[in-house]
């Protein structure tokens, strides 16, 4: 075939000025959002010229012609993946600050029953520890916290080396691993009718009131606040809306006289519940690198009021996100 190259050029220079137009409008004006008609025709107009240099390639055609189809091609590109590249960002960022704290004020009865499992496991574990200090060995999940709080706050404040010192990054992939097991596992345990999720709340629970009742009676109640403050602010969240997630779950499966059929109960909650873990899976990680770059360390190397503030400041953070983010794109 041959192509009359002064021709096909008189028919398809319209819309390569159409086109070249269009990316100098986009380019000078970075709030110009395309509708959906403007959008196809870009699609379109990008998809015609590409076609038209494809030919072009093949004749021996003006090579300033070619090279002014070239770049023009190119920033077409450019711009429609960096346009997908925007949406993606966009997406993201609307569905953690408006979608998430939705879902979870959506199901706030679900996370209001987590706290109050774990705050009633919190009091069994510090009764516990309190009239049966022997409870200790059997509460204590981990090795460093059998011995005295004295000790361990004498011997924390007066290392002389970062005992962290290499393996930060290790420690918290462990850490950030470890939390994310334990709140899927309270979430899954929801299809057991919420029991296991209930177990897993309330033993969590026990744990956090047997060591903060230990502390507090050795008169460490600053050091643990310090210690626990900064990362246990996303931390504890983070597996009350597991537990949250997982009573969600429950309810669907339990479906407490709905007569919609248990199957398009599931379906109706799943998106709820995938916002809600890959919500509490961001804190989790979140936490992890506090606990591991920031909890580790106390005074004097850094002040516990500093780190107090910090935890606080956090909390206040999380409480006012979940509560109020998202309100004015709803409705």
């Amino acid at each position: 075939m041959i192509l009359d190259v002064a021709r096909f050029v008189a028919a398809e220079r319209p819309y390569w000025q159409e086109l070249d137009a269009l990316l100098r409008r986009l380019d000078n004006d970075s709030g110009v959002q395309l509708d959906l008609a403007g959008t196809e025709r870009f699609h379109y107009l990008y998809q015609r010229c590409s076609a038209d240099l494809s030919r072009l390639s093949t004749f021996s055609a003006d090579p300033q012609l070619r090279e002014y189809l070239e770049s023009l091609v190119a920033l077409a590109y450019a711009e429609i993946h960096e346009a997908r590249e925007k949406r993606r960002i966009g997406s993201f960022r609307n569905w953690f600050t408006v979608t998430f704290p939705q879902t979870f004020r959506k199901h706030i009865r679900a996370f209001y029953l987590s706290l109050a499992i774990t705050l009633v496991g919190t009091a069994f574990g510090a009764a516990a520890l309190h009239y049966d200090p022997q409870s200790k060995q059997v509460m204590m999940p981990f090795s460093h916290l059998m011995g005295s709080p004295a000790d361990r706050v004498a011997k924390e404040e007066k290392a002389a080396t970062d005992h962290m010192s290499g393996h930060k990054s290790t420690f918290a992939s462990q850490l950030m691993t470890n939390n994310i097991r334990v709140s899927l596992f309270a979430f899954a345990l929801g299809i057991t009718w919420g029991v296991g999720t209930v177990i897993i709340l309330f033993y969590n629970g026990v744990i956090l009131g047997a060591v903060a009742a230990d502390y507090i009676q050795a008169g460490q109640s600053k050091f643990l606040a310090g210690w626990l403050l900064p990362h246990g602010a996303t931390e504890i969240p983070a597996i009350l809306l597991a537990g949250q997630a997982g009573f969600i779950l429950a309810f669907a499966l339990i479906g407490w006289g709905d007569p919609t059929p248990r199957r398009e109960r599931f379906a109706a909650v799943s998106k709820d519940l995938l916002t809600m873990l890959g919500g509490l899976a961001i804190l989790l990680v979140w936490a992890g690198i506090v606990e591991s770059f920031f909890s580790q360390y106390h005074e004097p190397i850094l002040p516990y009021a500093v780190k107090i503030a910090f935890g606080s400041l956090e909390l206040f953070a999380l409480f006012f996100f979940l509560m109020q983010a998202g309100k004015e794109s709803h409705g």
